[in-house]
């Protein structure tokens, strides 16, 4: 869930099981026309980021296990399919997966509905498999990161199913229940974030339970240290088995007014028909970050420096810097969703929201992504129809030049988009059936990883996998992009190998460069221990534009940088500060000594 949704025992896990390298070099594909190799540069480490926790460096890359592989042939991927990809995602270079959930589910929102928090559904495989899984992983130095629902449940978890059993059941108190305003009328004007009154009627015990997505994931009650306890011993159970962290799914939303104030009327009405509202009184209330800082104290008992992920859409920079905590003890990486969709090619919006989050007050790291599983691929959100290839190789630099810790989505590095169901009887995600057809849900951007040209793009050997292979896979898959040194894939590959052996990318202070400039988004990384920094320009417009850049004012007398990745090519070698045009959509990222 997202912005456009809204949107566990022993401690005998030697440390060893934490530690690991940066993965090794990716392939490295030479170019002599549009695009220049990265040097082969032996890796270089300073004492900072030798001391540095893994979370700041790695690259995560996010996995949606129904779409990524499908190993025994019924049309939905697995844990083993994804244990069968972990050489491709060590040689991309990717250093931690975030896998959606995939515990026990009715599976009415795919996963996001969990009937048990301690177990695998059987749909993706058994908790041997999981730890075999963990084993390989671990071989090829990438962490597992699991993707906790704290929020809700499935209206089928046996927590629940107590719950409604009677008034007086011991988790009664577990949810959120509570007696309409007058016969036939619920408790207030809440709304799900998925249509329609976010109160069900339950006829069994002639009450209201809460939910703030969909009917059947009713709300947990956030204010019972029996929940909280509960959910504690859940994460206790993932990290005893060596996980390196969650990414908290909604979590913004786990407390609301006990009081039951109406949420605040707003002019017009959503896709579902329903009046648009402010979700004042159910979401981000203060009491979650005390939740916050318990969860973060119970990772921090753990070794190997285990990671929390918010997703939590904070409205601006200050409620961003609030899920770090006031001493740093809550989020260590809160999901930045203003950046994620300013949807725009705007060097003016992206330096302004990378000046705030690089001098956020709580000095968190930051933490950047631009598409997942709950909005349009950003090859569609960000490209002009014309030059969308060209512009998923600007947002691969954006993404991966600056000083956060970057999230890809999988199929990203390949240039995948969005491929919506074009009949509502073909929907399967159950939003794009009830927002039908003005929201077609969200099985556009689910669609399955694109290996190859044989059978289901090598996804499955299944006759009809569970989405359609869209027809873009043909010449968008990694078999094919992996011979061509000019497609999104190599340009991946480079920026990865680079973010790996450029000591300026991983620890260098950013700067913002030209802030006038209008079209052109260029900053300096630089490392504080050396005197090496690296120069980023992106020309966000479809045309040609001049740069001409000054670096004294931050103690470089540089005159030029060495070119080490550009698409398309980009002076011969080099380019002056003094004047150097960028072509339409163009990247450029140099060396300054």
């Amino acid at each position: 869930m997202s912005k456009k949704l809204t949107k566990f025992s022993s401690l005998a896990i030697t440390t060893a099981l934490w530690l690991a390298a940066i993965p090794g070099g990716a392939q490295q594909v030479s170019s002599r026309s549009q695009q220049t190799a990265a040097p082969k540069v032996a890796q270089r480490q300073t004492s900072q980021f030798a001391q540095d926790p893994w979370w700041k460096h790695a690259v995560i890359y996010e996995i949606y296990p129904r779409s990524f592989q499908d190993s025994n042939g019924d049309g939905v991927g697995d844990i083993n399919g994804i244990a069968s990809r972990l050489d491709y995602l060590h040689d991309l270079g990717i250093g931690a997966i975030w896998i959606t959930p995939m515990y026990p589910s009715p599976l009415v929102d795919f996963g996001y509905d969990v009937a048990d928090y301690a177990a695998i559904d059987p749909l993706y495989g058994t908790l041997e498999d999981f730890d075999h899984l963990m084993a390989e992983a671990k071989k090829r130095n990438i962490r597992v990161i699991m993707d906790l629902v704290p929020n809700h449940t499935s209206d089928q978890h046996p927590w629940f199913k107590e719950s409604r059993s009677s008034r007086t059941n011991s988790k009664r108190d577990w949810y959120i229940w509570r007696d309409g305003k007058a016969p036939g009328q619920p408790p207030n004007n809440w709304q799900s974030w998925f249509g329609h009154s976010a109160w069900q009627f339950d006829s069994a015990t002639n009450q209201y339970y809460y939910h703030h997505f969909y009917t059947e994931q009713p709300d947990l009650n956030w204010r019972n240290p029996e929940v909280r306890k509960a959910m504690y011993d859940a994460m206790r159970f993932w990290l005893d088995r060596g996980v390196a962290g969650f990414r908290l799914d909604a979590v913004s939303r786990l407390f609301e007014d006990p009081n039951l104030h109406d949420d605040p009327i707003l002019p017009g009405k959503n896709a579902y028909g329903d009046p648009n509202i402010a979700h004042k009184y159910t979401d981000n209330l203060p009491e979650i970050h005390e939740v916050l800082r318990e969860m973060r104290r119970l990772v921090d008992a753990y070794p190997g420096n285990p990671v929390l992920i918010s997703e939590a859409d904070e409205p601006n920079i200050a409620e961003l810097t609030k899920m770090y905590g006031r001493k740093n003890d809550e989020i260590q990486l809160p999901m930045d969703f203003q950046i994620a969709d300013v949807n725009k090619l705007s060097a003016p919006d992206f330096r302004k929201l990378f000046d705030e989050v690089d001098r956020n007050a709580a000095h968190g790291h930051p933490h950047f992504f631009f598409s997942n599983h709950d909005q349009p691929r950003q090859w569609d959100r960000y490209g002009d129809g014309v030059h969308n290839d060209q512009i998923a190789k600007l947002m691969a630099a954006l993404l991966l030049t600056t000083r956060a810790t970057p999230l890809m989505y999988y199929g990203e590095e390949i240039g995948m988009r969005t491929t919506p169901p074009v009949r509502k009887e073909d929907v399967q995600d159950p939003i794009g059936e009830i927002g039908w057809p003005e929201e077609k849900g969200r099985d556009g951007e689910r669609t399955p990883m694109q290996w190859d040209n044989t059978k289901d793009a090598g996804f499955s050997s299944a006759d009809h996998p569970w989405l359609p292979i869209p027809p873009s896979a043909a010449e968008y898959n990694v078999s094919v992009e992996s011979s061509d040194p000019h497609s999104i894939l190599s340009f991946y590959k480079r920026l990865l190998a680079l973010r790996r052996s450029e000591p300026a990318l991983r620890n260098g202070t950013y700067a913002a460069l030209d802030r006038d400039d209008a079209h052109v988004f260029a900053y300096l990384r630089k490392n504080p221990a050396k005197g090496d920094s690296i120069l980023v320009a992106l020309n966000m417009s479809a045309e040609p534009r001049t740069v001409k850049l000054d670096l004294s004012a931050l103690g470089l007398k540089a005159n030029s940088a060495k070119t080490l990745v550009a698409a398309p090519q980009i002076g011969n070698g080099s380019v002056s500060f003094t004047h150097f045009v960028i072509p339409p959509f163009g990247v450029f990222v140099g060396s300054v000594h």
